[in-house]
C-alpha cells in the first residue's frame, strides 16, 4: 500500500481543486471565456481523478483471498492508469473542443477582470496544493534526480498528482496569458487558442502518466539496490554455491514479491537447506520490509540452465 503522506498530497490537491473549480466556473458564467470554461473542467476531472486515487488507495488494503491470492496492491495501478485515460479524454478532449469551437466563432469576453481576479486566487490555490504534492516527492526521491525518480518510483499517487498540479499551473498561465492578449488586441479567437494550448497540455501530461502506470501495471522489479542486497544476503550462505536466477516484481507500492533459485552443495542434508531457507527467508525481510512473500527454490544451475534454454513448454 502507499504510504500515508499519499493521501495527505491527494486531500491537499482535492482541496485546492474544489475551492478553484468552484471560482472557475463562477468566472465563466460571468465572462463566457472559453479559456476559463476549459480550466473550471479541468478542476472538476481533477477532483474526480484525485477521489479515484483515494478509492484506489482504499481497494489496495483488501487482504488476500482465495481469487487473489498475493492481495489487491495492484489495483492502486489500474485506478491511475484510469486517472490518466480520464485526463486525455474529458479534460483534453473537452477543451480542445471548445477552443477550436470558440476559434471558429468568436465570442467578445465580457468582465475580463474577473478571470483575472479568479486566475490569481487559482494560482494561489494551486501553488498551495503543488507545493505539498513536490515537498512529499523530493521527500521520496532522495538522491535521484527528478525525472529518475518518477521513473523508477512504485508510488503513482505523488507523481500523479504533481503532475497534474503541474499541469494546472501551466494551464492556469495559458489562460492568463490568452485572456490577457484577446482583451488587449482585441482578438477574442485567441482565448480559443488558449483553450486549445490547455487541452495539448493535459493531453501531454496524461500520455506520461499512462507511460509510467503501465509500467508498474504489467510488473516492475524491485529498485537495484533492493535486488543487489538481496543477492548479497543469498551469497552468504556457504552451502549454496550457485544463485541461479533472482527475480522480483512490485504488487504495490510496498508489496514486493521474490522468487529466488539457488544451487545448493550436493553434500548438504535436506534439514540443512530447510534451515538454510528458513534463515534466508527471515534475512531478507528483516533487512527490505518491503518484501512480503519470498519464494526459494532449490535446482542444480546445469538443470536450471536446461530449462532457460528449452524454454516454456507447451500449454496443456
Amino acid at each position: 500500500m502507499a504510504d500515508p503522506t499519499s493521501k495527505k498530497v491527494i486531500y491537499a490537491a482535492l482541496a485546492g481543486n474544489g475551492l478553484i473549480a468552484v471560482t472557475k466556473f463562477g468566472a465563466t458564467l460571468s465572462t463566457g471565456s472559453s479559456a476559463m470554461l476549459s480550466e473550471a473542467i479541468h478542476s472538476v476531472v481533477d477532483m474526480g481523478n484525485q477521489g479515484l486515487l483515494l478509492f484506489g488507495l482504499r481497494r489496495a488494503k483488501r487482504p488476500p483471498d482465495s481469487a487473489h491470492p498475493f492481495g489487491y496492491g495492484m489495483e492502486l495501478y489500474f485506478w491511475t492508469f484510469v486517472v490518466a485515460i480520464l485526463i486525455f479524454a474529458v479534460g483534453a478532449g473537452i477543451s480542445i473542443y471548445e477552443g477550436l469551437h470558440r476559434i471558429a466563432s468568436p465570442q467578445p469576453i465580457t468582465n475580463p477582470y474577473v478571470n483575472y481576479i479568479v486566475l490569481g486566487l487559482a494560482m494561489v490555490f494551486e501553488a498551495f496544493a503543488w507545493t505539498v504534492a513536490f515537498l512529499e516527492f523530493h521527500r521520496t526521491k532522495g538522491p535521484l534526480g527528478y525525472v529518475e525518480a518518477v521513473r523508477r518510483s512504485k508510488d503513482p499517487t505523488v507523481f500523479t498528482v504533481l503532475f497534474e498540479d503541474s499541469a494546472a499551473m501551466l494551464g492556469l498561465i495559458v489562460a492568463f496569458v490568452g485572456i490577457a492578449l484577446a482583451q488587449a488586441l482585441d482578438m477574442p479567437v485567441l482565448d480559443g487558442v488558449a483553450s486549445v494550448v490547455i487541452g495539448v497540455i493535459l493531453a501531454v501530461t496524461a500520455v506520461l502518466l499512462a507511460y509510467e502506470t503501465k509500467s508498474l501495471l504489467i510488473g516492475e522489479r524491485a529498485r537495484p539496490e533492493v535486488i543487489g542486497g538481496i543477492r548479497e544476503i543469498v551469497r552468504q550462505y556457504p552451502q549454496i554455491i550457485a544463485v541461479n536466477e533472482l527475480l522480483t516484481m512490485h504488487l504495490g507500492p510496498r508489496d514486493v514479491l521474490l522468487n529466488v533459485s539457488v544451487d545448493f552443495d550436493d553434500r548438504v542434508k535436506s534439514t540443512e537447506v530447510e534451515e538454510a531457507i528458513s534463515d534466508m527467508e527471515q534475512q531478507i525481510k528483516s533487512a527490505y520490509p518491503d518484501v512480503k512473500r519470498v519464494f526459494i527454490e532449490a535446482q542444480s544451475w546445469q538443470r536450471h540452465r536446461q530449462d532457460q534454454q528449452a524454454g516454456p513448454g507447451p500449454l496443456s
